[in-house]
């Protein structure tokens, strides 16, 4: 038979590990961030082209419709960038699905699912205070422009930092994924050729 003093152990011990587990997982290791020096102005007219000019998107035929009509703003960024444009392809359907309201329960934003300095996201808290204090808000990452050359900067410098697609993936993706979200993207990448 099981005593009290064994039950109420148990509870104090399992109390113990989910508050540890919560506040490792829900608080990011690492704030990452678009570098701000290489901000850059986004041209209105990217969807504008003269009469006789046919614009022709490089992106997989295999992404889904939702994924295409970004396309001058995927290619637009992968050049500024030097990214290719089925990696931003891949990030933004496996994060939003091509829906520029995306908003996830966690807080982030738009089309390549950036963390805001506002929001659900202004909660998550580091050891010098808000952890994405540095980041625009939900109104400027909910602009597809906006929200697409952020996420691909960030992607960008996250790769000049890791050096390799898995590494800048999971540092881009949720925290308490691991490698999983990089996998998921690089796979997809892959399989969209």
């Amino acid at each position: 038979m099981i005593s009290i003093h064994k039950i109420f152990f148990a509870v104090i011990v399992g109390s113990f590990i989910l508050i540890f587990a919560a506040t490792r997982l829900l608080s990011p290791s690492e704030i990452v961030s678009a570098s701000p020096e290489k901000n850059i102005e986004i041209s209105m007219n990217i969807n504008q082209n003269d009469g006789d000019t046919q614009l022709h998107c490089t992106i997989s035929s295999l992404y889904p419709p939702e994924i295409q009509q970004w396309c001058d703003l995927i290619e637009m960024n992968a050049e500024t960038y030097s990214l290719e444009p089925n990696l931003i392809a891949s990030v933004m359907l496996q994060e939003s699905g091509g829906n520029k309201d995306a908003y996830s329960t966690s807080g982030a934003v738009g089309l390549m699912q950036i963390m805001p300095k506002d929001g659900i996201a202004a909660n998550f808290m580091c050891i010098n205070g808000p952890c994405f204090s540095n980041r625009p808000g939900m109104d400027e990452l909910f602009n597809p422009e906006f929200n697409i050359e952020y996420g691909s900067r960030m992607l960008a410098n996250l790769f000049g930092k890791y050096g390799n697609w898995r590494d800048a993936l999971k540092a881009y993706g949720p925290m308490d994924v691991g490698y999983r979200y990089g996998d998921i993207v690089l796979s997809i990448f892959e399989n969209y050729q």
